[in-house]
């Protein structure tokens, strides 16, 4: 069988050997990795760390690398949106399953554990501030994942079509997909501490989450229809912007991935806490004794 080999066009090596946008070598990559938005923030997540053997920032994407418990780990920011998540998770599988020197994909694959950590909106009045949600079911409002082949086959497809059908989907924005995360990893990371949600990956966050300051909206009713929507007995729970290509693009490519976010903003309520990083310091706590 003829291997795949990339060309330049299409894999971007930088002349010191790392990936384009991340500035990572291969040697750099771990088996473990916690994705946070904010490049600020992977400061606070590599306090948690025994030991921090590199550093790297390029753009929006810093990067911390060591140790944890014996356990090889790195933080990697993201950035906002879920274009950034396509960068990330492609440049994170060619370290991991490109030959840099021969471009050749390997033969024996390596499965990435990827747990996303951020902030989000709630759409359902129990949610309260500080709540950690798992993103056990992600709903793409970005179109990412209908760039790639394979699509329907890792998309509940009968959950698009229930939503497409209640909201009235509006023709103009791009196809919705539904995708699970890694359900060994959700079980892994999980507990009765965490809830389990159906959470949306918008395009944007001001109109793409429905929220309305000078311009108007197209579909200003969207956010009502999406909180009355229920699929199998469960409502779509809250709102962020990377979770559905993080989980769609793994399961793609064979890697485990998961988000989980704490509710900073109750959308139903009108309530939000600016004050949310003691919330976060504790849920990075906890994820890293669980990865």
């Amino acid at each position: 069988m003829t291997k795949k080999i990339i060309p330049p066009s299409e894999l971007i090596i930088n002349p010191d050997g790392s990936v384009f946008h991340l500035h990572l070598l291969p040697e750099q990559l771990t088996d473990r990795i916690i994705l946070v938005g904010d490049p600020a923030r992977v400061n606070m997540v590599a306090e948690f760390f025994d030991t921090k053997d590199f550093e790297v920032s390029s753009r929006e994407f810093h990067t911390i690398g060591g140790t944890y418990k014996g356990k090889p780990i790195m933080c990697l920011s993201h950035g906002i949106g879920p274009d950034n998540i396509d960068i990330v998770i492609n440049e994170l599988d060619a370290l991991a399953n490109v030959d840099f020197k021969t471009r050749e994909v390997r033969d024996n694959l390596r499965r990435l554990t990827m747990v996303r950590i951020g902030t989000s909106g709630a759409l359902q009045p129990e949610l309260t501030l500080g709540t950690p949600v798992i993103a056990e079911k992600s709903i793409g409002f970005d179109g990412v994942l209908n760039y790639y082949a394979g699509r329907d086959e890792v998309a509940d497809l009968d959950f698009e079509k229930a939503l497409i059908e209640h909201t009235g989907w509006n023709p103009n924005w791009a196809k919705p997909y539904v995708v699970d995360a890694d359900a060994e990893l959700v079980a892994q990371i999980g507990r009765d501490d965490m809830v389990r949600g159906n959470t949306i990956s918008a395009v944007g966050f001001y109109g793409p989450q429905g929220r309305e300051l000078r311009l108007p909206l197209s579909n200003p009713d969207l956010n009502r229809r999406i909180e009355e929507l229920e699929y199998k007995g469960r409502k779509i729970t809250n709102y962020e912007m990377e979770s559905a290509p993080l989980a769609g693009l793994g399961r793609l490519m064979g890697h485990r991935c998961m988000t989980v976010c704490s509710i900073i903003a109750n959308r139903y309520n009108n309530s939000a806490n600016p004050n949310y990083k003691s919330g976060i310091r504790d849920l990075i706590a906890t994820v890293l004794e669980r990865i």
